[in-house]
């Protein structure tokens, strides 16, 4: 006998879910509120410049240092340990997301990896004198962790938003995030223009910002530790249910092996990656060295720095939202291909731009900041639909290969460029290569096509 369904209970039910899903949504958004304030103040404000002073200090007569026995440019030290930060970081991205999509214990991952990078990213409040060795390595262990945590948060996005709502979603979480870095640059451009009031040397003042990005993170950590299910991809009912038994994680290599290998059957998906790969690269060497080009080669002071930093956090808010509108216009393939210009004209800006002008350093900026949420927002929504059920995180872990701040080829090319010619504008032109490569192969993808194959819906506009 088949009796009706009360409209009451389908109604009450349905009001439970779109509450869950809002509180999930609200926590994937605090987790990027939490983790920019690691690649707004660490890596794009404040170690760069400062850890090369660092090394400066114990490089020798020359102007080398030596880690490792290796014989480098004091002022190549910080790109090539965020490059080499970024090749370990490949097999522990790439490892993890394997576990949590065999255990689903994609949160329990995610949070844990995002306390280790806070924890060394507090521990940068002992980086003075000469210790540029120590340096590295606390960037090397929380560069590697927030790679991690970041990719495993990713893979939530495809459970938080049906396929026309993948673009609104995420560019939303990238205006949260940029709005929380931005904040807490604000307190530390505080902090460190009123160092000699408060009796503070600008070592000490800058040890604090970086110490309070930690700080930070670990603090807006707990509210997608307690928001957010445990397995990626959950919808509100699937989060009330009890999660099925993990598989031992003992034959994680062996899936992950079977992983790459199965890639292959989605050839549409690797050909979106390898654009993506090769023209965000480009972007986070950018905003990664930006800092440092400004200090070393416009003159740039910490203040003006830091401001500029912030104008750009201020002005992506708003340029990742605006993408995002004309995303849902034009689609997210088009759009992100013409912020791709916008980049290339950046470039050519920075390379010209005159020295000790710092109204110029800010339109540089304003431009960075008006096309770096939205390419990357739109990214990683786009990704989402190439991406088979159930294999959210294996995938985020090798897109996220070069995603914020864990790019190594463009630091890479930089740090080589530089050591070759000695100038910074030389090594910023230098990254051109990467746009244009990026642009051409991603206007070959066929978007459609590529989500189709996948067996995925696909979404009204592209």
């Amino acid at each position: 006998m088949i009796t009706a369904t009360d409209p009451a209970d389908q109604s009450t039910a349905a009001d439970a879910d779109a509450r869950a899903m809002s509180r999930m949504r609200f926590g994937w958004y605090v987790n990027d509120w939490a983790n920019a304030a690691f690649s707004a103040t660490v890596l794009t404000v404040f170690i760069g410049p400062y850890l090369t002073t660092v090394a400066k200090n114990a490089a020798d007569a020359h102007g080398d240092v030596h880690p490792l026995g290796l014989s480098i440019r004091a002022g190549s030290y910080f790109p090539y340990t965020v490059s080499f930060s970024v090749l370990v970081s490949v097999a522990v991205m790439l490892l993890t997301g394997t576990v949590a999509d065999r255990t689903g214990r994609h949160k329990e991952l995610m949070c844990g990896f995002a306390y280790i990078g806070a924890l060394a990213t507090m521990g940068m409040f002992f980086l003075d004198g000469n210790r540029y060795l120590l340096g590295g390595a606390l960037l090397v262990v929380a560069n590697i962790a927030y790679a991690v945590s970041v990719a495993l948060s990713y893979a939530f996005l495809p459970g938080l938003a049906t396929a026309d709502e993948r673009d609104t979603v995420s560019s939303k979480g990238w205006a949260v995030g940029y709005a929380g870095g931005g904040l807490l640059l604000i307190a530390n451009l505080a902090l460190f223009e009123g160092h000699d009031a408060l009796g503070l040397s600008s070592g000490t003042a800058v040890r604090i910002c970086l110490a309070s990005a930690g700080l930070w993170w670990a603090l807006f950590t707990l509210v997608p530790l307690f928001r957010l299910p445990s397995r990626a991809g959950a919808t509100p009912v699937a989060a009330r249910r009890p999660a099925e038994p993990g598989k031992p994680a003992a034959g994680s290599l062996r899936e992950l092996a079977r992983t790459l290998r199965g890639m292959r059957q989605y050839p549409l998906t690797l050909l979106f990656l390898a654009a993506f790969l090769c023209y965000n690269d480009g972007i986070q060497t950018v905003v990664s060295q930006a800092s440092l080009f400004g200090s070393e080669e416009l003159g740039m002071g910490q203040t003006s720095l830091v401001a500029a930093v912030l104008l750009v956090q201020i002005v992506a808010i708003g340029g990742a939202l605006l993408l995002g509108r004309i995303a849902r216009r034009y689609g997210a393939k088009r759009t992100v291909l013409g912020s791709l210009v916008a980049w290339v004209a950046t470039l050519a800006l920075g390379y010209l731009m005159p020295a000790h002008k710092p109204v110029w350093f800010f339109g540089l900026a304003a431009m960075i900041g008006l096309v770096l949420g939205g390419s990357q927002a739109l990214s990683r929504s786009l990704f989402s639909h190439l991406i088979p059920a159930g294999r959210e995180a294996e995938y985020f872990s090798v897109y996220k290969i070069s995603d914020r701040g864990t790019s190594w080829m463009g630091p890479l090319v930089f740090g080589l460029a530089y050591q070759t010619t000695g100038s910074y504008r030389l090594a910023i032109i230098s990254l051109l290569v990467f746009f244009v490569i990026g642009f051409a192969v991603l206007a070959k993808v066929p978007v459609r096509r590529a989500i189709e194959a996948v067996g995925n819906p696909v979404p009204e506009r592209l």
